[in-house]
């Protein structure tokens, strides 16, 4: 059974005005109710994300800079994360077979694959007011895991752009507010995530943060010099926590060209995998696959295609408990350590 760390599924199914039980249909989204039991999955973090506007990465052969998008306007962000809630909610009350994770009970009920697991994510903190009192209504509401930003300013800090070759490296961290909303989620039990902030950010959290550090679908920049890749030190610096790297099926994260071809063969990611487990152990690495938010290789497709993902980490070393912990034991370990 597996736990993936991040999807696009709710924006997806909302920009499509899919109907209440979409899930519960073949091909609608890259996880419905069939493929995730074709695939394994037993649950994922499903995001819901602010608006994110006229926004397209056009890459060249020398890279490419994409100018971080404008802040999202508080009400705005309002307005489409409790329209994209609602939609969730609803579906949850029409699909059999989906059922949202708000403890490690929840979670392991699914493990043992009573439903598919839809745990709450906000990548963007936009709705979240700075004085912090919509993060409990939140809570309450269901969400357990949080980033921050997205890929561009906000109240609590400052989102990495897309930007290729480049370090994390690109700007300010965490603002006053965000240090608060990162100290407030770990009292509550809401997981935070770090894909999409910068190289300070990163930093902001870590010395902030009493619980392990989460990059929920990212990869490593040794291999691909993507601004949103993690380095060395932050590697380590994850390990240190007892945190994970859900390693990101986007081939424009994986690929040394930083090329978005869909042909791109499933052994790229399994040397994303190979590097963190040789640099900071097996137990800091997971799978993110951000489906119907990036370009997948080609052999994976949808949730059905996950275990091909398994077969080539087999392929490239990892054995069976090792395969079993990647899958889904580091993300309940974490998971549970962050809910407490």
């Amino acid at each position: 059974m597996v736990i993936d760390g991040h999807n696009d599924v709710l924006s997806h199914l909302h920009e499509h005005d899919a109907a209440d039980d979409a899930l519960l249909h073949e091909g609608t989204a890259a996880i419905t109710v069939s493929s995730a039991k074709a695939g394994g999955l037993a649950a994922g973090l499903f995001a819901v994300l602010p608006p994110v506007g006229d926004f397209d990465i056009e890459r060249t052969t020398g890279g490419y800079d994409i100018p971080l998008p404008p802040p999202v306007p508080h009400d705005e962000a309002v307005r489409t994360v409790t329209a994209l809630a609602a939609r969730l909610f609803r579906m949850l009350r029409a699909s059999e077979g989906l059922r949202l994770v708000r403890d490690i009970d929840d979670l392991d009920a699914c493990l043992a694959g009573e439903a598919l697991g839809v745990i709450l994510h906000f990548e963007g903190a936009e709705p979240i007011d700075p004085d912090l009192e919509a993060l409990d209504l939140w809570y309450e509401a269901g969400l357990r895991s949080l980033g921050p930003v997205w890929s561009r300013p906000n109240a609590f800090g400052h989102g990495v752009p897309f930007r290729f070759p480049s370090s994390p490296d690109t700007g300010d961290g965490l603002t006053p507010a965000g240090r608060n909303l990162v100290r407030r989620c770990g009292e509550l039990g809401i997981a935070v995530d770090l894909s999409h902030l910068n190289a300070a950010g990163f930093w902001d959290v870590a010395r902030t943060l009493d619980g392990p550090l989460i990059a929920s679908h990212s990869g490593i920049h040794a291999l691909c010099p993507f601004s949103r890749n993690l380095t060395d030190d932050q590697l380590d610096a994850i390990a240190g926590s007892g945190g994970l790297v859900g390693i990101n099926f986007d081939v424009g994260a994986l690929r040394a060209d930083g090329g978005d071809d869909p042909d791109t063969p499933l052994e790229r990611l399994a040397e994303h995998a190979r590097y963190v487990a040789d640099r900071i152990g097996v137990d800091h690495v997971a799978l993110g696959s951000d489906f119907d938010g990036a370009t997948m290789p080609a052999a994976v497709g949808d949730a059905a295609g996950i275990p091909a993902v398994l077969a080539t980490l087999e392929a490239g070393g990892f054995e069976g408990d090792e395969i079993d912990r990647i899958a889904a034991g580091n993300w309940r370990r974490v998971l549970a350590a962050s809910w407490r």
